[in-house]
């Protein structure tokens, strides 16, 4: 498929030689004289990849990336900086607001098509949809270290096979890997004083564990549990610093993986903050829906301690197993033994009180 290049430069000249070498690499090339136009074309045709000169008039182009990164739309389009200026300062300056690649002029053809190249398949690595297992990460890593010869990266990646209450890390240990769920459910928590645990989150196959404490290179800052047999991948530490510190696309890319679980926590916690012992019940058992439920079968059951249940609702043993007697009798779930089957979820998500 032809990309699309804008190509923002005040002077004619270098705009259309540019413009013509780029189009006899088959590549499609829109033009702005100015940046006030290369921003409005922009926003109109969302180009693959942005070519822009520094210094312009009506508005430069640090004006033009500025503008473009506060729209969700063109915020993640590949921007290269076209200048005759090669000092430092400009070039941190540029970076530092979100510019991915410099050419300085003068330039020769085959130095604009590699940047341009380059450029484009590192925007299709931080687009492309990675299934979620051990295929995925894989690719992933597979696809990074191809663009930024990351030769470590998962060459010596190790599983750690896990029975049910196996333990992974412990709260206060040194972070020393990055954990790849490949098989099982695992969940997280934090202990009080006198021993009480709060589940502070339940990971299914396909998510990555530990990579706050990684993130903030602190110890970790929760106990990880195999709540079944499970298998995980070890990613060392240096080999995660190295990829998230070899390209800024890489790391957006590697952040939204990250991230799928940041609003579920912040509802948790306005969950366990003013929601009934009730309400945090059927959230829970929603949470449970959301995170293990599988498209393909019409229902849903989990056998899941009594324990593990409440210390994700966040209350006594006791008073979650009177509120799942309540649930049963409104014909809302239907327990035999440690399992639950989730009769009807869309009266839970409405559940008020």
């Amino acid at each position: 498929m032809q990309k699309t290049i804008l190509l923002i430069e005040d002077n004619q000249d270098v705009r259309e030689n540019t413009a013509e070498i780029l189009e006899l690499a088959n590549y499609k090339v829109l033009q702005a004289e100015n940046g006030k136009i290369g921003v409005e074309i922009a926003q109109k045709e969302i180009p693959d990849l942005i070519i822009c000169d520094i210094m312009m008039p009506v508005l430069d182009g640090y004006g033009v990336i500025h503008l473009l990164t506060k729209k969700p739309e063109t915020a993640t389009i590949p921007f290269i900086f076209l200048t005759a200026k090669s000092e430092r300062l400009d070039f941190r300056k540029g970076m530092e607001m979100g510019a991915d690649d410099y050419i300085t002029k003068p330039f020769d053809d085959i130095e604009l098509l590699n940047a341009v190249e380059s450029r484009i398949k590192k925007h299709e690595l931080v687009k492309a949809d990675y299934p979620k297992n051990i295929e995925g990460l894989t690719t992933f890593f597979d696809e990074a270290k191809a663009f930024e010869e990351l030769k470590k990266l998962s060459l010596n990646k190790k599983t750690k096979p896990l029975k049910k209450k196996d333990i992974l890390f412990t709260e206060g240990n040194d972070a020393t890997y990055l954990y790849f769920l490949g098989k099982g459910k695992i969940k997280t928590y934090k202990e009080h004083e006198y021993g009480k645990e709060l589940i502070t989150q339940l990971y299914k196959e396909g998510d990555f564990i530990g990579y706050i404490a990684l993130l903030e290179e602190k110890p970790y800052g929760e106990t990880a549990e195999a709540m079944e047999d499970s298998e995980v991948y070890l990613i060392p530490k240096e080999d995660f610093y190295s990829l998230m510190n070899s390209n800024a696309g890489v790391m957006k890319k590697f952040i939204m993986i990250l991230s799928d679980n940041i609003v579920e926590k912040e509802n948790q916690l306005i969950n366990l903050a003013y929601s009934s012992v009730r309400k945090r019940a059927a959230n829970a058992l929603i949470t449970l829906y959301d995170k293990y439920h599988k498209e393909t079968s019409n229902t849903f059951n989990i056998s899941i301690s009594r324990e593990d249940m409440a210390n994700i609702v966040g209350t006594a043993t006791e008073s979650l197993i009177r509120t799942l007697s309540d649930f049963k009798e409104e014909k809302l779930v239907e327990i035999k033994g440690s399992a639950i089957t989730i009769l009807d979820i869309e009266k839970l998500r409405k559940l008020k009180a």
